[in-house]
């Protein structure tokens, strides 16, 4: 009875070749999509321990083609032989990073804090400014990342300068919270708009104020947007390169700077261009990781809700 309730039909067995062809047909796309994806990192990782004959050579995988260095590390005061070692360039290499990384992680905040606020009202009140409406307001926030960064270098030039926040960590943030902060209102205004009204209703009949409405109920179900958008504005910021060798000299210059540095009259230093390169991407990975999990974490409430 059980053999045959269970076994399998004539359908099922000319199935099953199709569907595995297919499903491996998936897993060959995917693969090489992400070997072509992750290529890059691995020539920056690799390069890093190439010596210049290498590098020019374009020798690829490590032990095989070439003999891995630490020349790139040991340009940056980072390898084993010279991490213990006084490096004035270890020494400006960590003051770069721990300004990107104030920078962009307090601009990062700053944006979503701001943008959150903004995003909630153009998704719940309705504004007029002139012929204006919420969405001409929202599509003007967005249309402010067309206009080329190039246009504004000497109207912040002049700005700064008369403020006295040319190479300051504050100015850089300023103006970086001001860069992303259209992206953030977009993607807020999207996530706010998809939470119902009703739940802040039920709040404000139970006794919530507007502000404790938006702070109880709506803040933790956009909790995924809110940590999209961070990361977004993150990764933006972090990589910014035109304003930061723009309004900075020495005190404040960021890390993408530091490895647009890597020239000289013997031309690029490929192997410490890559042993930066893979300092800075390191952070993002990171926090990529970390917050991956809040991310599903609260789509998923979001969608059982």
């Amino acid at each position: 009875m059980a053999a045959q309730i269970f076994k399998d039909s004539e359908a099922d067995r000319n199935y099953r070749p199709v569907w595995y062809l297919g499903r491996g047909l998936v897993y060959t796309v995917l693969i090489v999509w992400a070997i072509v994806c992750l290529f890059p990192i691995f020539w920056t990782i690799t390069t890093a321990f190439k010596a210049a004959p290498d590098v020019m050579q374009g020798n690829i995988v490590p032990w095989v083609d070439f003999e891995p260095k630490w020349l790139g590390w040991r340009s940056l005061g980072l390898s084993p032989e010279t991490i213990g070692a006084v490096s004035t360039v270890r020494e400006e290499f960590l003051k770069r990073f721990w300004n990107s990384t104030i920078i962009s992680i307090s601009a990062s905040l700053l944006a979503v804090a701001l943008g959150s606020c903004a995003a909630y009202g153009l998704s719940r009140f309705n504004y007029r400014f002139g012929f204006m409406r919420n969405s001409d307001i929202s599509f003007f926030f967005l249309s402010q990342l067309i206009l080329p960064p190039v246009v504004l270098a000497l109207p912040f030039l002049v700005l700064y300068k008369s403020l006295a926040l040319l190479d300051t960590r504050i100015g850089l943030i300023l103006l970086y919270t001001l860069t992303v902060l259209p992206i953030v209102i977009w993607i807020m205004r999207d996530q706010f708009s998809s939470i119902p009204t009703e739940l802040e209703e039920a709040a404000l009949v139970d006794g919530l104020s507007i502000w404790g409405a938006f702070v109880t109920i709506v803040l933790p179900i956009a909790l995924p947007g809110m940590v999209a958008a961070f990361i977004l504005s993150l990764v933006l910021t972090w990589n910014e390169y035109f304003f930061a060798v723009l309004l900075t000299s020495s005190t404040a210059k960021t890390l993408p700077v530091m490895v647009a540095s890597q020239t000289g009259s013997q031309g690029i230093a490929w192997w410490a261009m890559a042993a930066l390169s893979f300092a800075a991407i390191i952070p993002l990975v990171i926090i990529g990781i970390l917050l991956e999990r809040y991310i599903i974490k609260g789509m998923a409430a979001g969608a059982v809700k």
